[in-house]
């Protein structure tokens, strides 16, 4: 016969405090803890200093300004905000402008005046089109991980290091 092994008993959430290991919002590899005599959060990976508010269940990084604000939510961190910036939909419209018009304008001039076939560089246009592409979408991909602080070098580290065997 069939049985489950679920519980009917909900998942208990245990509250963010000063006690507690928890994982880095930050670096997402290490865990943050409490630093001895100070009402404050360290990762061990990424270095970084966190504040908490108990009440509200939120942390802040301190070492970066504007400071990132993550809201713990018994399991997980969610929600890395900035305080007082806003990143809405007008920013996400022109980032994929600035991607998609120059590469339109570039592939309209190579669609109207195309290379004669035999020529030995008639790939040129083409590849032209692909690198302003690339290039572009390369420099908001950029843009949004600087303000986001988004560590690839955290990480790239961090894997070495596990690999490696410390």
């Amino acid at each position: 016969m069939y049985s489950s092994k679920q519980s009917s008993q909900p998942v208990k959430y245990k509250d963010l405090n000063y006690q507690g290991v928890y994982p880095c919002p930050v670096c997402r590899v290490g865990q943050i803890q409490n630093l001895s005599l100070m009402e404050a959060f360290a990762c061990h990976e990424c270095r970084h200093i966190f504040t908490a508010d108990l009440e509200r269940q939120i942390l802040k990084i301190t070492d970066r300004q504007p400071p990132m604000t993550w809201h713990w939510n018994g399991k997980k961190w969610t929600g890395a905000h900035l305080e007082g910036v806003e990143w809405g939909w007008v920013n996400w419209f022109l980032a994929l402008a600035f991607v998609v018009c120059p590469t339109t304008l570039i592939g309209a001039a190579v669609y109207m005046f195309p290379p004669a076939p035999d020529s030995p560089i008639s790939w040129l246009p083409a590849a032209w089109v692909g690198l302003t592409f690339f290039c572009h979408l390369a420099i908001v991909v950029w843009l949004v991980m600087e303000f986001y602080q988004f560590p690839v070098w955290e990480y790239l580290r961090i894997g070495r290091q596990r690999i490696m065997g410390r």
